[in-house]
């Protein structure tokens, strides 16, 4: 899905995952009201950068995607979760990667972005950090049978991370469960920001990173371009460099709907991949694709109401 005409209003992007399953009536209210708190904070003249956490900060609080309260538990039984956010005036960016026990992984990225110097942290440290800065702890949730593997110790556990990395392709792919959560906007400013936060894929091995945490390839913020969140097959994501390859066209002079398109198709082609886009260009152009089978995600600009729906073909 498209928007062609050019406006400098503020307008907020959510996104809560590509794949094949369908979006539930609660996740979609969910999306809505992530992009009515967004929107209300860019209406009120805060910035692009706490439109974006607060938008995904909600999506991470509902238990009903793939980040946050809602993450599903790794190959060895832990919830281990991602995050990144940036913000494209001065580029700075943060980033968390296999954090453990934070509700809002995506306010722990924010925190490395203004109070560390540094952009990504990285396992335990991560949470630490975290921790040190108050978080809000990560409440338990009872998982689905196929999502709640069997405790493993010593040889057995050695013995299913074994067949994990000897799956074969197509097995692991119908795995890839999605539900990673993002968002970008524009402010009053026209400052342009762009987060991400995920649980991570299903069969997955303990230290696995995607592209979520990564600036450049799941997430990328810059005023001189515009501002992307991916979501889907993070490998792929990750070998495309897909999220600065969007902001290079962007800069050059495409749209966004001809960016996203064109660097999905490259996904598609020499990766194998799949994934989905929200791309929003300087001027507030947007558009928002997938070459998988749905995505869910919307936008409003605080004309008529939010739209919301699973699939932007």
């Amino acid at each position: 899905m498209g928007r062609g005409t050019r406006h400098a209003r503020p307008i907020v992007l959510v996104h809560g995952g590509a794949g094949a399953r369908k979006m539930t009536d609660e996740q979609a209210l969910c999306l809505t009201h992530s992009l009515v708190l967004g929107y209300a904070l860019l209406a009120r003249g805060d910035s692009a950068l706490a439109a974006v956490e607060a938008a995904i900060q909600l999506l991470e609080g509902s238990g009903l995607f793939n980040a946050g309260l809602g993450a599903r538990t790794q190959l060895d039984g832990v919830r281990r979760m991602d995050a990144s956010i940036m913000e494209g005036r001065r580029l700075r960016a943060g980033a968390v990667a296999g954090i453990e026990g934070i509700r809002h992984p995506i306010t722990a990225a924010r925190l490395v972005l203004e109070k560390s110097g540094h952009v990504l942290l990285a396992g335990e440290p991560a949470t630490r950090f975290a921790r040190h800065f108050g978080l809000a702890p990560q409440a338990r949730r009872v998982a689905d049978r196929s999502d709640r593997p069997r405790p493993a110790r010593g040889v057995t556990r050695t013995r299913q991370l074994f067949r994990a990395l000897q799956a074969p392709r197509g097995a692991v792919r119908r795995l890839r469960a999605c539900g990673t959560v993002g968002a970008v906007a524009l402010d009053a400013r026209s400052t342009i920001a762009a987060g991400a936060s995920t649980g991570g894929i299903g069969l997955m091995l303990p230290g696995r990173v995607g592209d979520s945490p990564l600036i450049g390839a799941g997430v990328y913020a810059d005023n001189e371009s515009g501002g992307i969140s991916m979501t889907g097959m993070g490998e792929s994501v990750i070998r495309l460099g897909a999220a600065k390859a969007m902001a290079e066209r962007l800069a050059a002079g495409r749209s966004p709907d001809v960016v996203a398109r064109t660097v999905l198709r490259a996904l598609v082609a020499r990766t194998g991949g799949r994934a989905g886009a929200l791309v929003l260009g300087r001027d507030g152009r947007f558009a928002i694709r997938h070459v998988t089978t749905r995505m869910a995600a919307g936008y409003w600009d605080g004309e008529g109401e939010p739209v919301v729906r699973d699939k932007f073909l």
